[in-house]
């Protein structure tokens, strides 16, 4: 077969054979992976490649990509197909297979672009390879071990809240106040942009969820992100860091937010909050939802809302947690001295 441009969450898959006999009789699993033709190009024209190098595709191109769910309020919803479809589409830039159930307003013109599966990538065995822990075992969560360093859970309101540039902001912080700084993505879908930002803007060491082979987490059981949380802060304690800032995506009632929030195996091991919030009224409802889980845990507000002035001053009018504007979050010592105090959310 003709030149493969490889995706990212494919970059472990060396060895392969590609299975043509099964594309219409094997259902495919979150993680299984497959070689796919460019039918025709829609709103995503390019993929990120084995590299992390955005990778442009065209009509005709032979893609491997890994079949995965993608939850996405601005982009697509898509799945894992039920059954052998004709078509198939590209749900998420970093890779990742499906079919699209709906999309956001503006992607509706170009739609997703569209693929034909050519076959199944298969090991030495026959077996269809699946990116998911193809190279590193799970590693069981243990809320018993002891880890030390503190960790900084960012998260948002909603999708594009703000809260990755916040965490990525958040690292140089730290580490311009003399701390060693690790950022982990626990949950999205797969693409590189977010832990790059955070690595350039400082972050000691940083990962994400696709480094275990997950195309996304959406519709991962909380048991099944809890392992894959326990093996992203077992990578983290090597680096010895003081402050782990740790990224949840989308928003407070995504899925998996949503049930990890609900998790105290999991909010336990939460030293701080910071929230993000496109506006003032996302605020509100988000320090109501939060507080009764992390009391003075949610220590700082951050997010789009903060380049407003006056959006901050109605915030400003309610709560008396502290606004992190991007300028404060880079001001050495202010995040340090915040995290060392109680915040009273109330007026």
């Amino acid at each position: 077969m003709k030149t493969i441009k490889k995706s990212n969450i494919c970059k472990n898959v060396v060895h392969y054979n590609v299975n043509q006999t099964l594309s219409k009789s094997y259902l495919p699993k979150a993680g299984d992976v497959a070689i796919f033709e460019v039918v025709s190009i829609g709103s995503l024209n390019a993929i990120q490649d084995f590299e992390g190098r955005n990778c442009y595709i065209f009509e005709g191109d032979k893609i491997m990509l890994a079949f995965g769910n993608r939850y996405a309020s601005n982009q697509f919803e898509g799945y894992v197909p039920k059954e052998y479809q004709e078509q198939y589409d590209l749900i998420g830039k970093g890779g990742v297979a499906g079919t699209v159930a709906s999309m956001f307003y503006k992607l509706e013109l170009k739609g997703p672009t569209k693929l034909k599966m050519l076959g199944y990538a298969t090991n030495k065995s026959g077996e269809v390879i699946n990116t998911i822990y193809h190279h590193r075992k799970p590693i069981k969560f243990n809320s018993q071990k002891i880890r030390n360093f503190k960790t900084i859970l960012s998260i948002g309101s909603s999708m594009d809240s703000g809260k990755t540039t916040t965490a990525a902001y958040l690292c140089r912080g730290l580490k311009a106040s003399g701390y060693n700084v690790a950022y982990i993505k626990l949950t999205g879908t797969v693409f590189n942009k977010d832990r790059m930002l955070a690595y350039d803007c400082g972050a000691d060491f940083v990962s994400d969820f696709s480094e275990f082979g997950f195309p996304s987490t959406y519709m991962c059981t909380t048991n099944t992100i809890m392992d894959l949380y326990e093996g992203l802060l077992s990578d983290v304690a090597k680096a010895d860091p003081d402050y782990v800032v740790i990224e949840i995506a989308d928003g407070l009632y995504q899925r998996e937010t949503r049930a990890l929030l609900n998790h105290p195996l999991f909010t336990e091991t939460i030293d701080h909050v910071i929230l993000s919030c496109c506006d003032s009224l996302a605020v509100n409802s988000g320090v109501q939802l939060l507080s009764p889980i992390f009391g003075t845990r949610l220590f700082a507000l951050a997010g789009l809302f903060t380049g407003s002035p006056l959006l901050i001053d109605e915030v400003e009018h309610i709560f008396s947690i502290p606004i992190l504007t991007l300028s404060k979050l880079l001001q050495p010592g202010l995040v340090i001295d915040l995290l060392s105090e109680d915040v009273d959310v109330a007026v």
